[in-house]
């Protein structure tokens, strides 16, 4: 397992950046009013680096203990959605709308994903002001999975999609 701060350093990939402006103390505070949750300290930090965007090739997997629709032995987690509101992507502000778009349960904000299935920062045992966990959603399948306790376990989790071999990458 990773630590934060080395995966933070290398947690973007090289293309193009995320969501226009910086990451300011007010945009978060905005951004939680509207979500009306507490985001997490190690979501922020990312953020801060950039707003959104394709993870790096290092990073953008989660394994798991048990299949998926997805794949035997992981999920993937190739983008992470940033705060910014930029009409061309979806950011976490589009997290109620697609919570009822596609019925999943709340509270949650989504960080990844493309309808079928998302990975999302679940407060319905933590609350709204709590240390959420990470959580894997498939629409489609009707089910859900954990997948940590709290956001940096997760980001400290992650590993590349390319070290699986189930032709899913």
């Amino acid at each position: 397992m990773a630590r934060f701060d080395d995966v933070k350093a290398t947690f973007w990939d090289e293309g193009p950046h995320g969501a226009g402006a910086s990451l300011t103390d007010a945009v978060v505070r905005d951004a939680e009013q509207r979500l009306g949750v507490r985001l997490p300290v190690a979501l922020l930090e990312l953020l801060r680096v950039r707003d959104g965007g394709v993870v790096a090739a290092a990073w953008d997997a989660y394994p798991t203990a048990e299949p998926t629709s997805w794949s035997d032995d992981h999920v993937p987690f190739d983008v992470l959605m940033g705060i910014g509101e930029d009409d061309d992507r979806l950011s976490v502000l589009d997290s109620p709308y697609l919570i009822e778009e596609w019925g999943l349960p709340s509270p949650l904000v989504l960080l990844s994903g493309d309808g079928h299935t998302w990975i999302a920062l679940d407060y319905r045992t933590c609350g709204t002001d709590g240390e959420p966990s990470v959580t894997w959603f498939d629409v489609e399948a009707g089910s859900e999975l954990p997948l940590a306790g709290d956001f940096r376990t997760f980001v400290e989790g992650l590993t590349p999609a390319a070290s699986f071999d189930d032709g899913q990458d």
